[in-house]
């Protein structure tokens, strides 16, 4: 990673084109039963989405919203009570698709007594890679993870955030059409949270489809292009993230060199003073402030969807 990636590097205003819908869950629901089958936790609640290719999708939510049995679902590691999961347009019960997704779960579980280089090769020998695949496909990555410098020691050896590059780095081994990330930045430090945000921009600019799941509502702000909040296993909103964050009711005026002054006559009065007109636009909130709205919306009137002002 070049040390240009310490400095945040904004998202251009320009939405992607979204192409083929990657992933759609339509009415999808998981109950987990006790040892009797009888219902336990009614965990996810009748979800529908779509995730498009080249978008960055996030996923958030409380603990115990849904999220990772979301993820378990899509990846066919659960099967779903009701409804379905279709991941490239199969259901996600089909293991072969997964030869096409990378994924990097909350906790990387990666062998501690191989060194970076036999991790990736160990990875890249079970989808079938050839010697000379594996080999530039893993000087690739441990650059791109920045950890060239360690490539030769031992996972045990490695820190936090050390061992999150290098899964980071394992779940791209196989190139994907889809990434799937869970808390991608844990265990990182500001400058590293800094990397991986641009990494995860930079898969987008080449195509790629990331679907991620964070508490870091921060993190889902900076790079997301939609998200979906889930509470409780309830779809509690949907949408574009700018959007989303869109105050209405309130304008906001961003000018140089420009007194305040009424709106009514804003636009003459720069053209008088000659001052420039930046922006007259809708302020945002932040990711955080919906998100918290929503959960204490959600719990306020349980059951319904979150009741946002627009």
């Amino acid at each position: 990673m070049s040390n240009s990636a310490t400095e945040p590097r904004p998202l251009t205003e320009a939405t992607p084109t979204m192409g083929e819908v990657i992933v759609e869950t339509r009415n999808l629901s998981k109950v987990y039963r006790d040892f009797w089958g009888r219902p336990k936790v009614n965990a996810l609640k009748a979800l529908d989405l779509e995730v498009r290719r080249g978008e960055i999708f996030g996923l958030l939510g409380p603990n115990g919203s849904g999220k990772t049995t979301t993820i378990k679902l899509l990846l066919g590691l659960l099967f779903p009570t009701s409804g379905e999961a279709l991941v490239f347009g199969e259901p996600a019960t089909q293991v072969n698709k997964n030869e096409r997704i990378g994924y990097l779960p909350e906790e990387s579980y990666l062998y501690k007594f191989l060194n970076a280089e036999e991790t990736l090769d160990f990875y890249g020998r079970l989808f079938k890679m050839s010697v000379k695949e594996r080999r530039e496909r893993i000087a690739h990555l441990i650059d791109m993870v920045g950890l060239g410098w360690a490539k030769r020691r031992q996972l045990k050896e490695y820190s936090k955030g050390m061992t999150r590059r290098i899964g980071l780095a394992q779940a791209l081994i196989n190139d994907p059409e889809l990434i799937v990330l869970d808390e991608p930045t844990t265990g990182l430090d500001p400058i590293g949270t800094r990397e991986m945000k641009d990494l995860i921009i930079d898969l987008r600019e080449q195509g790629k489809t990331v679907l991620m799941c964070s508490h870091l509502l921060a993190d889902v702000q900076d790079v997301c292009d939609r998200i979906a909040i889930l509470h409780q296993g309830d779809l509690k909103e949907l949408g574009r993230v700018d959007s989303l964050l869109r105050v209405s009711g309130i304008t906001q005026i961003q000018a140089e060199g420009l007194n305040a002054q009424t709106q009514d006559e804003i636009r003459a009065l720069i053209e008088r003073s000659g001052a420039k007109l930046l922006k007259i636009d809708n302020p945002t909130t932040t990711l955080e402030d919906l998100f918290l709205s929503i959960v204490q919306d959600s719990e306020a009137r349980p059951g319904r969807r979150a009741r946002i002002e627009k």
